[in-house]
């Protein structure tokens, strides 16, 4: 038996292993191409993205991951990535 197969046993990106900025952009690139183009009713589960940041493709449902790809969540994917401001964080005078 191997290890993790068959099974979602890390399904976390591993942040220390890439550029999140360039993972989540280039996952929700694939996931929003993907919703514009397909005319599945089926909603994707995310997105599994090669660790180079080259590829990646949708899956429906909880993938099995090689040891170079990265699983994006659908939700993570959707997620603003900004915190909404706290206007009490503010400093008078000083602009957006």
């Amino acid at each position: 038996m191997i290890a993790g197969a068959g099974g979602n046993a890390s399904l976390t990106p591993r942040w220390d292993r890439v550029d999140s900025r360039r993972l989540i952009a280039l996952a929700r690139k694939i996931y929003f191409q993907h919703l514009s183009e397909s005319a599945h009713s089926l909603d994707p589960c995310g997105v599994v993205v090669k660790i180079n940041l080259t590829e990646g493709r949708v899956v429906l449902e909880a993938p099995t991951l090689l040891p170079d790809e990265q699983f994006i969540s659908a939700e993570l994917i959707s997620r603003r990535l900004r915190r909404p401001r706290n206007p009490k964080e503010r400093v008078k005078g000083q602009g957006s």
